[in-house]
């Protein structure tokens, strides 16, 4: 395996303080802190080639096991190798084998343009000439920054900073790229790009690549796996699929109506919900009580029907409801 993590554990101290000067004072006499606990024993595997998508809410742990698989952080106690290298051991070596991109800060210079930025990581990374301008001209190309070369870095929006972001994390053609969070912030013409860039050096040159993200879409987008995060544990691994089937097996056929006056009042049959509003009619189910076959011949043969289509609940209610599952 190319990453291997056996019970790791991370405990933050994190300072406590009353408002106003008299708080202040104690501060300085005697400082309160509490233990915050960030990872609680996780455990898993990773292969090669594969796309993972690293899932939670805000503190569940997903950045500290970033941050430990990318040697920024020690943690308490545990195994984690990467590549056959301990991270936080073997720092110089390893950083030479990893991208890491996250959303909310940037390896680029602020006040240099960004030529001039890779062309510093390509010295700090000792990436040989020929390697450097393929490498270089691949990133122009795929990610669209030509236009942005000459630029300094401060004056870039989010969206062209994290695709010059993207850039610099794979100059020196890691085989490991860690996102987090690289979709923050911007808008759909920008995400889709990035999203397809990602896919891409996925496919075509076996990056292993770990992203952890709020956006659902990103993971529903790029993920064949998905490893949910809660409170330090890991909550769920597995494909979308084995996700839902988990925590629910709820099925939502939608029906237009050609006429909503069809509907009179209450409408009951074998489903969980259903609600009417502006002509179309949603009926939340469950496979194990009515086949989808049998409700569409039991909606169609009672009202004229426009149009229908079934989908699953949005992904992000799957995960609310294992967070709140976890919590009872």
């Amino acid at each position: 395996m190319l990453i291997e993590v056996e019970n790791l554990k991370k405990t933050f101290h994190v300072a406590e303080r009353q408002s106003g000067l008299a708080g202040a004072v104690k501060g300085l006499v005697r400082r309160k802190t509490r233990e915050v606990c960030a990872l609680s024993g996780i455990s898993f595997q990773i292969g090669q080639g594969e796309l993972v998508g690293y899932i939670g809410p805000n503190g569940a742990g997903k950045s500290t096991t970033v941050k430990t698989l990318s040697g920024i952080l020690v943690p308490d106690s545990g195994k984690c190798t990467v590549d056959g290298r301990t991270p936080w051991l073997e720092r110089i070596e390893h950083v030479r084998r990893i991208g890491v991109v996250f959303g909310q800060r940037t390896q680029l210079w602020w006040d240099l343009p960004v030529r001039e930025s890779f062309d510093l990581l390509r010295d700090i990374y000792s990436i040989p000439t020929d390697e450097y301008r393929r490498a270089f001209d691949e990133m122009v190309h795929f990610l669209d920054l030509q236009s942005l070369l000459s630029t300094p870095v401060r004056q870039l929006s989010l969206g062209q900073r994290m695709r010059c972001d993207i850039a610099a994390a794979l100059l020196h053609a890691p085989p490991i790229l860690f996102l987090d969070e690289p979709t923050i912030g911007l808008d759909a013409v920008s995400k889709i790009a990035v999203r397809q860039f990602i896919a891409r050096i996925n496919r075509e040159r076996k990056v292993t690549v770990i992203l952890t993200t709020h956006d659902m879409d990103d993971i529903e987008a790029l993920c064949s796996r998905v490893m949910v995060i809660g409170s330090g544990r890991i909550l769920s691994d597995g494909s979308i699929a084995d996700l839902r089937n988990r925590v629910s097996q709820d099925r939502i056929l939608m029906v237009d109506l050609a006429d909503a006056s069809d509907v009179d009042g209450d409408i009951e049959g074998p489903w969980n919900t259903c609600t009417i509003a502006g002509g179309r009619m949603t009926i939340r189910y469950s496979p194990t009580q009515i086949a989808t076959a049998d409700l569409i011949s039991k909606i169609t043969s009672k009202y004229t029907v426009r149009d229908l289509y079934v989908e699953n609940p949005p992904i992000e209610e799957v995960i609310a409801q294992l967070y709140r599952n976890h919590a009872q």
